[in-house]
Formats: structure tokens, sequence, C-alpha cells
């Protein structure tokens, strides 16, 4: 069983690795008397506070298991590797590397494998409706006059 790697911290920062994104398929995670292969939540492992994160990896004809939706937590679902197919609230659509999904808290959401080989996904999830315009990239980022130091 894989399992995530520290590789720094300091006062404002932390990293990890999950490993190769071909090797996401070996983290399993069990969630109370279901185990998942193939998963790993790693937000809380690099000191996330706001959000969590996590890989997820459907081997060909696999799908996620079930459908599920969150109390407040609304998510997305980026695409790295692989192709399949994504069900929200019935509708069915294919997704594939970089196609990006968002799902609101209520959503009935599923994912499947239906390609040839793995398919792996990161899926961020945050809490609904908490970025304001003030929020906004282009807002709260501030350039430093500081030379970098590679």
């Amino acid at each position: 069983m894989k399992q995530i790697e520290t590789i720094a911290t300091g006062k404002n920062f932390s990293a990890v690795s999950v490993g190769k994104v071909n090797e996401i398929i070996e983290h399993v995670l069990p969630m109370g008397n279901v185990t998942i292969q193939g998963k790993v939540f790693a937000g809380q492992a690099v000191g996330a506070t706001g959000s969590e994160l996590s890989f997820q990896t459907l081997v060909p004809g696999q799908d996620s298991g079930f459908l599920h939706t969150h109390k407040t937590h609304e998510e997305l679902y980026i695409i790295l590797k692989g192709e399949g197919q994504y069900q929200v609230d019935g509708e069915i659509f294919p997704v594939s590397e970089g196609t990006i999904i968002r799902v609101a808290p209520d959503g009935k959401r599923a994912l499947k494998n239906t390609g040839c080989e793995n398919l792996t996904m990161l899926c961020i999830q945050y809490k609904a409706n908490a970025f304001t315009e003030a929020d906004s990239p282009m807002t709260d980022g501030n350039i430093l006059q500081e030379p970098l130091n590679w």
C-alpha cells in the first residue's frame, strides 16, 4: 500500500507527494466498512485549511461505486488521465484528460471509466459559496518586488 510522503515543511508551507499519477492506483483508502483501492485524500496531509483534495484512479470498466452528495461542500473534478463518463442528477456526459466538472453540494454524482486505460482524477472539495468578489485571484494576490532565489 502506497503512503503519502512528506517532502518539506516550514512556517508558511508544507509539501507532500502522493507519487506519480500512474501510482495512485497503489493507494488504499479505508472508509468505515468499505475500502477503496486507488483513492487517497491529501488535504489534511498537506495541512490545507480551506479545502480537501483527493486523487482517485479507476481501472477500465470500474465506477466510483455509489452516487453521493455533500451537506456543504462543492467539488471540482479534474480528469488527469483516461476517459469515461460522469453522471450528475441523472445526466451522463463524456469526460477525458483536461475535463473539469464543478458539482454543487446537492448534485448526485458518480464517475465511470469507459476507456481502455486507467482513469485518474483530482477532486478538490471546498465549502460552497465561500468565495466573494473580493476573493478573486486578480485582487487577492500580491506581486512582491523581491528577487527569486533559485
